[in-house]
């Protein structure tokens, strides 16, 4: 007897499973109108005349012609270009909602733009791409720049755990941006190599009759296709050059912060060595009070001055053997002629002051210790 829990639950996926997929749409026409609907995945492929796998979003970027149609992904948004309108579909719980009604439908509106409604939407929609990955760049980079100004002071004796901390998880975000910068570049570069995917974007091209004149009077709709993507690459790349010149001036940073810390080691090394120094020359000289500690009887000790003697020249040899040792030390350990290293222009001053102070003092132990990278994610 099977469980009446068991068929319920079985009458229910199956009822799950028969329900076909449907989209909220936002739908805006040339004119700036916005309607919202829903309507099921097979009737708005059989309406735009599409396969059912050519709306199969994924988290990815892309940007695809099929059928007198812009098929759009940029990760969460998702929309559909044609000749007359522009879909937006599941754009509720993205944080959308705002720049759809407030920008983009003033944007598609405009009459000022002479070129088709596909230039409209599809610069409206790169544009929101580029400025939510300047958004995304511009709050990333002041939190780094200030942690990195002040792990790189050269008057700290350790590197804050917490900044540390706070820099590894703005590192991460930083590589993901620069990730989306580059898939986004490749998505438009990928349509700027091929003349033919130029043309397909330009859709109201040969249903527009207005177009073919415009095409006699010399107005070619796939060269200013192609000035639009290019302009929209151009302003990724630029973002992505200012986010490497970010990540290589962590890098450089991380050696300016373990030269800043190896330099007052050194410090603490030479004070260390000093003082072992003075304690093995007293315990040297020390050896002679010592012998007159011993239990064995000799003339020279009764003698008044002998005390004064022996403690005058147990200091006396002491000090003598330890300046000796101290000129030995400031012989053989004398600094070697610093590298030349290319710095970023934002770090120039700050490297070379780390650097200068390094090597202002005489011993060089930096080749006895194994370093392990500062921001790779292990613990500090």
């Amino acid at each position: 007897m099977v469980p009446v829990s068991s068929v319920r639950c079985r009458v229910t996926d199956a009822s799950l499973s028969g329900v076909p997929p449907s989209f909220i749409v936002m739908k805006f026409d040339q004119e700036g109108n916005v309607t919202t609907f829903e309507k099921r995945k097979t009737e708005l492929c059989q309406e735009l005349s599409l396969q059912a796998r050519d709306l199969r979003f994924q988290h990815s970027t892309s940007l695809t012609a099929r059928n007198n149609c812009i098929i759009i992904r940029m990760q969460t948004l998702k929309a559909i270009v044609t000749p007359q309108s522009l879909l937006v579909l599941d754009f509720r719980g993205l944080g959308l909602e705002r720049w759809l009604v407030l920008d983009l439908a003033s944007q598609l509106a405009s009459q000022t733009h002479s070129l088709p409604f596909e230039f409209r939407a599809l610069e409206a929609i790169l544009q929101h791409k580029v400025n939510s990955l300047q958004a995304w760049l511009n709050d990333v980079e002041p939190v780094i720049m200030d942690i990195l100004e002040s792990l790189v002071d050269p008057k700290i004796l350790s590197a804050d755990r917490s900044k540390l901390h706070v820099l590894l998880q703005n590192s991460k975000s930083l590589s993901e941006l620069e990730t989306d910068i580059k898939v986004f570049k490749d998505s438009l570069l990928k349509i700027l190599d091929e003349d033919e995917l130029i043309e397909e974007f330009c859709l109201t091209k040969w249903t527009d009759p207005r177009v073919f004149e415009e095409i006699s009077l010399g107005i070619d709709h796939a060269e200013e296709m192609e000035l639009l993507l290019d302009n929209y690459y151009l302003q990724a790349e630029e973002l992505g050059n200012r986010t490497r010149e970010l990540k290589g001036l962590i890098d450089d940073s991380e050696s300016v912060i373990f030269i800043n810390l190896d330099s007052h080691r050194n410090v603490m090394m030479r004070l260390n060595l000093q003082l072992t120094m003075g304690s093995f020359s007293l315990t040297l000289f020390g050896l002679i009070g010592v012998a007159f500690g011993m239990n064995l009887s000799s003339t020279f000790e009764e003698d008044p001055w002998a005390f004064w003697l022996v403690t005058g020249f147990m200091f006396l040899g002491s000090g003598m053997i330890w300046r000796r040792l101290l000129s030995f030390l400031g012989r053989h350990l004398e600094p070697s002629m610093p590298p030349v290293v290319t710095n970023t222009p934002t770090n120039v001053l700050l490297f070379n002051q780390a650097k200068s102070e390094f090597y202002s003092f005489e011993p060089d132990i930096l080749n006895s210790r194994s370093r392990s990278p500062l921001f790779d994610g292990s613990e500090v």
